[in-house]
């Protein structure tokens, strides 16, 4: 039987999670070894993120259209996209879903526990202090998802390989 591979691949997780790192993992193993391009949209390209200042759900709703703008762009001229994302509310999820509808979405939670997310985000030093455990707590959806990935159990690399192989389907 023919297997096809998921156009969108939805790494949600909280701040400091691994997302980006995860991100652009996969996208090199795609290429490598299914020689399959896929872009990567992600959160950060559309915020404006600064240590001294929180980020609100309204602050990401009102970014999450050109985000999905900019999946469906990517779409048109590539295998696949990635989209690397900390969703905090049903209304967001709702809308990524929505407008990527008729596209085969592989859904991730990206996770690892809060101790670690908050020992990563304090080496970081580039985030608001707070974002990691804010959007630990209030990731949307808390569960409906294709694949978990802990990345404290297992590295960058580990991980990539896992989601691709989930993401072809029969």
């Amino acid at each position: 039987m023919l297997k096809t591979h998921c156009r969108i691949i939805l790494l949600n997780g909280p701040s400091s999670s691994g997302k980006s790192s995860l991100a652009r993992a996969l996208r090199s193993l795609f290429k490598e070894q299914k020689h399959l391009s896929y872009q990567i949209v992600s959160i950060d390209d559309f915020m404006k993120l600064r240590t001294d200042e929180k980020i609100y759900e309204d602050d990401v709703f009102e970014i999450s259209s050109d985000m999905c703008d900019k999946v469906l762009e990517y779409l048109k001229t590539n295998d696949g996209v990635i989209i690397d994302h900390v969703i905090t509310s049903e209304r967001i999820y709702k809308q990524l879903l929505d407008r990527t509808h008729g596209y085969e979405m592989l859904k991730v939670h990206v996770t690892c526990p809060l101790n670690e997310l908050l020992k990563r985000e304090n080496d970081r030093g580039n985030r608001c202090v707070g974002s990691a455990e804010a959007s630990y707590q209030y990731l949307y959806p808390k569960d409906g998802y294709d694949v978990g990935i802990d990345t404290s159990k297992h590295s960058t690399e580990e991980c990539a390989a896992l989601i691709m192989n989930k993401s072809f389907v029969s």
